[in-house]
């Protein structure tokens, strides 16, 4: 409890965040554009990354897990400094005053910005200082340890490993006149080396970046104990081998995070993929945005590096402990299964299970062409189901063509040997690989040269819209002629992620779906702006304008019978248009409940604006990534999935596919799912008008419901036959 105290400086409370700024009053007069009725968008970002460091606190997780946790905390916090600090300060400089939704200048938001982050910065190291260490050492035997911790026998072994391992690649960098301030790359961490010469009495300073080719730790098996130690640490204890003849005053680590948010026109490029290369090779020298260093670092020190990256003091962020915390992955994946989760292995679903093992096993193609399938990763099998559809489609002699989006995938990805090995067998195969995909661009561009080798027909995205969608067309001739199969999701086709990332995939052979995935890819690889669509909602096309036709339909039905209803799940929620149509909603009395991970703009509970509106965000074992829309509508439901979420991005700035569910199990199933979400008690925060975040808990003698176990335990139901597959 004591612990929990000394957090309350910064605004943490059990089980309760506050904003780092409170919100506005509404004015009751307030038209529903006013800057009071709409949240931060930077502010709320940081609000849902409190809320992932919180499970590092929370000791209902095992060990590891916890740590696990700071460490996603301080990973998500990198990328948030690289593109959203980068992109205001790139605003800045431009001197551009245009207001956010909420009524700030990008100034104003930058200096909120940074007292944030340097309150999220302190507490990481706080609760991994005075925390996580001892519990790692107490519960685990795991010990984080200084260099002085070591024994005489374990400094010798640490010395060999430092000759043998560390110090063939270390490379010293003077700086003098000789020899210019050497060039720091993003989110390396560094040593900074003060020195001097003790004949002649002249001060020097070196630079020496910490390598991470065997990781950030050095381990040290001593008993039933593991030792680890920063790799950064054993370097400092040897630093004078790098620089015989010199004393060495100071060794202070440090660490510089760079602009990622590099404008580019699109409009303007004659070729895309050379331009994203070029970016890439931009993006290596761009602008330092943040500088990490210890507290204690001298002052001269500090000015250099200030002076040298063209930074103010307000860009540096002190840390009073360990830098760069995202390397605790590395201790999160050691090999203590009693200190992890349980381990969970996707279910293979009833229908995909060969149920005569005399009879040959049944293709994919005649499992689609009964009904509709539903898949819901991680709790269902990835490999039995979408990479089978995909590999066997590549197979299949009787099919003709496949085309697919890929957005993000992994290394080494199965789906991309399927699609290779479709084309030397000579099937028509075409590929739209997105390489706008923030921080995959290099990655996309190695997979799309691998497909065009092979003979893929391949595209590189739309000049000006980022290809986001998330959909596999195969077609098959068939006696009555070729037939259209498709997988339409709301995630990547990425093997690794599926294992963690709550996402839904639908397959289906109904022509309508056929009709308009054909319609959609001859839009990606033709050119077909004004595409017509029967059945798909496609951004930016028309999915706005039917969402907001969805949500009128709701507002007319709840004035002729009063029992309207929408459930919205999705990643965050932005669009100000699509957030003032919601408050028109909520005032014309519609029940309006919105399960929303990440940030939100839209402010609920507010009296007379968005009183019939609740928010709640779930954060544990998964990642919630699905996106699945309700609508109640007068007891008819409409249900919808896919890779939109109602962010102006989506809906304006990329190419989305959302579909309507047709089979009415399958959308009752939906329907379900979105329900146990709602009525989570354990990975819940419900969000306050005041913009604080508060975590439910389940009421005396009431059992606990944790939305990632049900979902767990249902899978597993519906393969033994305890509940039907499709519900």
């Amino acid at each position: 409890m004591k612990r929990r105290k000394s957090l309350a400086k910064y605004g943490i409370y059990p089980q309760r965040f506050l904003p780092a700024v409170q919100p506005q009053e509404v004015p009751k007069d307030a038209d529903l554009d006013h800057p009071s009725l709409y949240f931060n968008h930077e502010l709320s970002w940081l609000d849902f990354n409190w809320r992932v460091f919180y499970q590092a606190l929370d000791t209902r997780w095992p060990l590891l897990e916890r740590v696990r946790f700071l460490a996603i905390t301080a990973n998500n916090l990198d990328e948030f400094v690289q593109k959203r600090v980068g992109g205001l300060k790139r605003q800045e400089a431009a001197g551009v005053h245009s207001l956010s939704p909420d009524g700030r200048r990008p100034t104003e938001q930058l200096d909120m910005l940074r007292r944030a982050i340097q309150r999220m910065h302190h507490v990481m190291t706080e609760t991994w200082e005075r925390d996580l260490k001892l519990a790692l050492r107490d519960e685990a035997n795991i010990v984080i340890c200084d260099y002085a911790d070591l024994t005489k026998t374990e400094r010798k072994k640490a010395e060999a490993y430092f000759n043998d391992y560390i110090y063939p690649v270390l490379t010293p960098l003077a700086v003098d006149p000789g020899h210019p301030f050497p060039f720091i790359s993003n989110l390396s961490l560094s040593l900074a080396i003060v020195m001097h010469h003790p004949a002649r009495n002249t001060l020097h300073f070196a630079r020496v970046k910490v390598p991470d080719i065997h990781g950030r730790w050095y381990r040290i098996n001593s008993g039933k104990k593991l030792k680890l130690l920063p790799i950064e640490q054993l370097i400092e204890s040897h630093i004078d081998k790098l620089f015989y003849g010199m004393k060495i005053d100071s060794v202070y680590a440090f660490r510089i995070t760079r602009n990622a948010d590099i404008r580019r026109d699109e409009e303007e490029a004659e070729d895309l993929l050379e331009m994203i290369s070029e970016e890439l090779r931009e993006r290596r020298f761009a602008p330092v945005v943040r500088l990490e260093m210890a507290k204690d670092m001298p002052l001269a020190t500090r000015q250099l590096l200030l002076r040298e990256m063209e930074l103010h003091e307000d860009d540096i962020y002190e840390t009073d402990g360990m830098l760069d915390l995202s390397s605790c992955f590395e201790i999160a994946n050691l090999d203590y299964p009693q200190f992890r989760y349980e381990r969970w292995e996707p279910v293979v679903p009833k229908i995909f299970v060969q149920s005569d093992p005399a009879k040959e096993m049944e293709d994919i193609f005649s499992l689609i062409r009964k009904r509709d399938i539903l898949i819901h990763h991680p709790y269902e099998s990835f490999t039995a189901t979408t990479q089978r559809f995909i590999e066997e489609a590549a197979n299949d002699p009787h099919v003709i063509a496949i085309k697919q989006t890929l957005y993000r995938t992994s290394k080494g990805s199965p789906i991309v040997k399927a699609l290779i090995r479709a084309a030397e067998r000579g099937k028509q195969v075409a590929v739209l690989v997105e390489v706008t995909a923030r921080f995959d661009e290099a990655t996309n561009i190695e997979f799309g040269q691998m497909l065009e080798t092979a003979g893929v027909h391949v595209t590189y995205g739309l000049v000006g819209l980022k290809t986001h969608c998330k959909i596999t067309l195969v077609i098959r001739e068939e006696e009555q002629g070729p037939r259209a199969y498709c997988h339409i999701g709301t995630g990547n086709y990425h093997a690794q992620t599926t294992r963690v990332y709550t996402d839904y995939g639908l397959f289906t052979c109904d022509p309508a779906f056929g009709a308009d995935a054909i319609n959609l890819f001859h839009y990606l690889t033709g050119h077909a702006p004004d595409q017509h669509y029967n059945t798909f909602l496609v951004a930016p096309r028309n999915m706005r304008q039917t969402f907001v036709d969805l949500i009128n339909q709701e507002i007319l039905q709840q004035q002729k019978t009063g029992t309207s209803r929408i459930v919205a799940k999705m990643n965050a929620i932005d669009d100000v248009l699509m957030i003032r149509e919601l408050y028109r909603a909520s005032q014309a009395g519609v029940k309006i409940d919105l399960i929303i991970r990440g940030h939100s703009r839209l402010r609920p509970g507010v009296p007379g604006f968005s009183e019939n509106i609740r928010l709640v965000s779930h954060i544990g074992r998964f990642l919630e990534h699905d996106r699945v829309y309700y609508f109640h509508n007068n007891g008819e439901p409409i249900v919808l999935l896919g890779s939109a979420d109602w962010r102006r991005r989506n809906l304006t700035d990329r190419v989305e596919a959302i579909v309507p569910i047709l089979d009415r199990k399958l959308k009752n199933r939906l329907i379900k799912n979105l329900e146990v979400a709602l009525q989570d008690n354990r990975l819940a925060w419900d969000l306050a008008v005041d913009g604080s975040y508060t975590q439910r808990h389940q009421a005396e003698g009431e059992p606990e419901k944790n939305l990632h176990d049900v979902m767990m335990s249902n899978s597993l139901k519906r393969t033994q036959g305890e509940v039907p597959w499709d519900l």
